[in-house]
């Protein structure tokens, strides 16, 4: 696909501002540690931020739905920019605190949240509905280059010279990428007289979303495969450095080389999906990948070898990904423009609500047996398969179904 002005701004945004995360993956709980000791307090700065962008989640849907979305992307980099860049002269100075951390961590993930879900809502307007798988598998393929290859191992090195300097290159790099998002066309959409005045709360307006995604059985059945894949996601996940050590005999620098090697299969996939799609179509796809997910965490609990489980792994992570464009491609060609903000948002939740579950039943399991969380995210994954061939049947066209004549 050759993309057009407007798609490239949103990918070049994209990446910068995906190298701005792959920077904080290290620097900040870096920064925490020089901070403070306990455990608890590192751990806490990535807990506030899951916390925070669940918490945030639906009425940022009903802003991006309300507001003019390029104006959106624009002001939650530019934020969240000089926010960091705020942070970093008070380190620069000796002026700050873990708390003064924490509120950063807060306001970067409102406005994370708030730029994420624009950027999905926009991209139907910049690309051809038919072009969306390869749209999204070159945003993922930008995304996982800065953010698993490039952003932490710079990260790192860069606060080894000092510790403000990776924080003043977040700043700099997410206020670049809303400097760059105002390349973007501006594009409004109107409201007749009676929706304006029938505009409601901020909830009333979210729980249409809701409603909206509860009816339709298509986008419907893939929030709920993506809550049902989360929590399998986690399951493995949180415990897998343990179970790398455990049962693979893996010290740090063999973990860090199998995810490394696991990236790989994301990159792979990013550029596999739209073709798949293409020639299996949408049901096929994300049924067979979700299946794949479903082998290879099965073959991961019962193997005891490095090498086959960094295979089994980049497999899953190829799985993941093709999984993920399939279906942010197939809501994005089903929800109508008004609503793309809120049904995300409140696909968002359900995914995030996954997630924290899936990371508290692997921590529990994993007191068993570590090979217990992967096993069953193996099986989780395996009904997830099931429901998508069951459920995302016919012609997944807008004109499938017609959300606004159910009662």
């Amino acid at each position: 696909m050759r993309p057009d002005r407007g798609f490239f701004v949103l990918w070049s945004a994209n990446a910068l501002s995906n190298l701005a995360d792959g920077l904080a993956f290290v620097s900040m709980p870096l920064l925490a540690t020089s901070m403070t000791d306990d455990a608890r307090l590192v751990a806490g700065l990535a807990t506030l931020y899951a916390l925070v962008r669940l918490l945030v989640a639906l009425p940022i849907g009903v802003w991006v739905d309300r507001l003019e979305r390029r104006t959106l992307i624009v002001a939650a980099n530019i934020l969240r920019g000089i926010t960091l860049l705020g942070l970093a002269l008070t380190i620069q100075l000796g002026l700050s605190s873990l708390v003064l951390l924490y509120a950063t961590m807060a306001i970067v993930a409102t406005f994370e949240s708030l730029a994420d879900n624009a950027a999905v809502a926009v991209l139907p307007s910049l690309v051809k509905k038919d072009r969306l798988d390869s749209a999204n598998g070159r945003i993922t393929a930008a995304q996982l280059i800065a953010d698993e290859f490039a952003g932490p191992p710079l990260g790192g090195i860069l606060f080894a010279l000092a510790a403000s300097i990776p924080i003043f290159a977040m700043g700099g790099l997410w206020a670049l990428a809303g400097v760059i998002t105002l390349a973007l066309p501006i594009r409004r959409r109107a409201r007749s007289t009676g929706e304006l005045a029938a505009r409601r709360s901020v909830f009333a307006e979210a729980r249409e979303g809701i409603v909206w995604l509860r009816h339709h059985r298509v986008v419907g059945s893939l929030a709920l495969i993506g809550a049902l894949a989360s929590i399998g996601y986690m399951l493995p996940f949180s415990i897998l450095v343990l179970f790398a050590h455990d049962h693979l005999g893996l010290n740090g620098a063999g973990y860090g080389l199998v995810l490394a090697f696991a990236a790989l299969g994301g990159l792979l996939g990013s550029f596999l999906a739209p073709r798949l799609r293409k020639h299996l179509g949408c049901r096929w796809t994300i049924t067979g990948a979700l299946a794949l997910g479903a082998m290879t965490l099965g073959g991961l609990a019962c193997t005891t070898s490095p090498i086959i489980a960094g295979v089994l792994l980049a497999l899953y992570i190829l799985h993941a990904v093709v999984w993920n464009i399939c279906s942010l491609s197939l809501r994005q060609r089903l929800v109508p423009d008004n609503l793309l903000g809120r049904v995300g948002a409140a696909t968002r939740v359900l995914g995030l609500l996954g997630l924290g579950l899936g990371s508290v039943l692997g921590g529990v399991l994993g007191t068993i047996d570590l090979s217990i969380p992967v096993a069953l995210g193996g099986l989780l994954f395996l009904g997830c398969s099931i429901t998508a061939m069951l459920t995302l049947r016919g012609q997944l066209l807008p004109e499938d179904q017609v959300p606004a004549r159910r009662k």
